[in-house]
């Protein structure tokens, strides 16, 4: 008598057992155990190998984890349209701002001393070579803005800093142009908020600018510059 009380209460508990799991698995899931029956019977009357049970089980995990979180690829620039100018497509508020005296030089005698027979002509202090383009190369006092900053200059464009000189000292930047008459035509001498997009790390490639200029991103803005370059 004991021992059938005793497997009935074990009956009893397995069954109540079997009731509470399938309830949580139904709760969890979204998917309730009847379903699950009716999947497995239509397996079997088509004769092929169920595969109901590994489905469930992906789908158990899936609503179980956490939703992935797709991360986009950020770009300074926040909104490509054709009649924009950089200053117009990037919110520069997010950067900050260093106010500099800024003129303009050129890889000539009159600014550096070379002639173009000379073997160190057009070759900044960081190695690479000058560059009016999108990104073009600057000079800067080196323990203010160190090699490889990336500089945005409201009337000039992105500066990278490639170069020092004997008279860059403290907040002055010497912005490269091709000729003489760009730096007196374009530039001159000016006092001007600059903003600092990213600081350098004291070196600066000439695979690094060219993949700065080469960015898809900014593409939009590099021809255009090249178009105005061409007029001129």
């Amino acid at each position: 008598m004991i021992s059938i009380k005793r497997v009935c209460r074990r009956l009893f508990m397995s069954i109540l057992f079997l009731c509470a799991l399938t309830a949580t698995f139904e709760v969890i899931s979204g998917v309730e155990a009847k379903d699950v029956v009716k999947w497995y019977a239509k397996d079997l009357t088509i004769g092929q190998e169920s595969d109901t049970f590994r489905v469930l089980g992906l789908t158990f995990k899936t609503m179980n984890s956490e939703p992935t979180v797709q991360t986009e690829i950020s770009s300074r620039v926040e909104a490509v349209n054709q009649d924009m100018s950089l200053e117009e497509a990037i919110d520069w508020s997010q950067y900050p701002v260093k106010k500099v005296v800024a003129t303009g030089y050129t890889a000539g005698v009159e600014s550096t001393g070379k002639s173009p027979n000379h073997p160190s002509y057009g070759i900044t202090y960081s190695g690479v070579k000058v560059k009016r383009d999108l990104y073009s190369t600057v000079a800067a006092d080196l323990d203010v803005f160190p090699l490889g900053t990336i500089l945005f200059i409201p009337g000039y464009g992105y500066g990278v800093v490639a170069d020092k000189g004997g008279a860059i000292k403290g907040n002055r930047l010497d912005l490269y142009y091709e000729t003489v008459k760009d730096v007196y035509n374009s530039w001159g001498k000016k006092q001007l908020d600059v903003y600092v997009v990213q600081m350098g790390d004291g070196t600066l490639t000439e695979e690094q600018l060219k993949n700065l200029n080469e960015e898809e991103s900014m593409q939009v803005f590099r021809q255009k510059y090249i178009k105005s370059k061409t007029k001129s």
